[in-house]
């Protein structure tokens, strides 16, 4: 049941969690990583959205801090937050997981959430700030807000003003920069920075 096989690894993959839970009652290793990707049973679990899955592996004491992705870039909960597995970042969070703990590129789970697919994960973003996430926590300067302004995400930008973000200069500026490459989304975007500034207390 060792590494050299990576069945376990396997049967996460593919969501098999009957198979999954035989092979740790027999004593596989419940880190055991894929040998031909060295991606370990949790983070193929978690990209592949198996919750059963991943609970099964929660229970059986998974590192919940370890490195995942194909190279090794990024968190469990960072990961769940960037391909919108919201019962998956919940299934993390209640085990422990810090709804603002960073990855190794130093992302926030809110802002891979917020900005990952063109209008983000708005279930996801929810589910971290009732948890707890930083609504103002930053990657390379910018919040989550800044960075949905800047990639032109209109729905995701008053989603989170409406979740209490602040509309920032540097968010305004960023849209206005960017007008000519959409100009039906940026200025939408600029529309509500202005609006949700001008209504601020």
């Amino acid at each position: 049941m060792g590494t050299e096989e990576g069945r376990l690894a396997r049967a996460a993959e593919g969501g098999d969690a009957a198979g999954v839970a035989r092979l740790l009652a027999e004593g596989a290793q419940v880190d055991d990583p894929n040998p031909s990707s060295w991606r370990t049973p949790l983070d193929l679990a978690v990209h592949h959205g198996h919750l059963d899955v991943v609970r099964l592996l929660i229970h059986a004491g998974t590192d919940l801090a370890q490195r995942v992705g194909e190279y090794h870039e990024t968190s469990p909960l960072c990961l769940a937050a960037m391909r919108g597995h919201a019962d998956i970042a919940e299934a993390l969070l209640d085990a422990g997981v810090h709804p603002d703990a960073l990855d190794r590129m130093g992302q926030p789970p809110l802002v891979l959430a917020a900005t990952s697919m063109p209008e983000g994960h708005p279930r996801t973003v929810d589910l971290l700030l009732d948890r707890g996430a930083d609504i103002e926590a930053t990657l390379r300067d910018r919040t989550a807000l800044g960075w949905a302004a800047c990639f032109g995400h209109p729905r995701m930008v008053g989603h989170l003003l409406a979740r209490g973000a602040t509309p920032t200069p540097q968010a305004l500026a960023c849209a206005g920069r960017h007008t000519e490459r959409d100009r039906e989304a940026y200025p939408r975007i600029a529309e509500a920075l202005r609006a949700a500034d001008a209504g601020a207390p």
